[in-house]
């Protein structure tokens, strides 16, 4: 499948994202209110899902960290 913003279509990144996010959920909590607006710049075409996933591994450790 493709994933990039100019292979997609707003729809077709819309079902991405809900797919993705309904099979996190299955097994851990709702994803933040960050999380969900980063997964709405790459439906909204402002961020490839690679530099999604980037922000969210970081923003996930830094979290860890202050918890530490």
């Amino acid at each position: 499948m493709k994933y990039l913003i100019n292979e997609t279509t707003k729809e077709e990144r819309t079902k991405l994202v809900y797919k993705a996010l309904g099979i996190s959920m299955s097994d851990a909590e709702a994803p933040s209110s960050k999380t969900l607006a980063l997964a709405n710049e790459y439906i909204e075409g402002n961020m490839e899902l690679e530099d999604v996933q980037k922000k969210v591994i970081e923003m996930h450790k830094k979290g860890f960290e202050e918890n530490e």
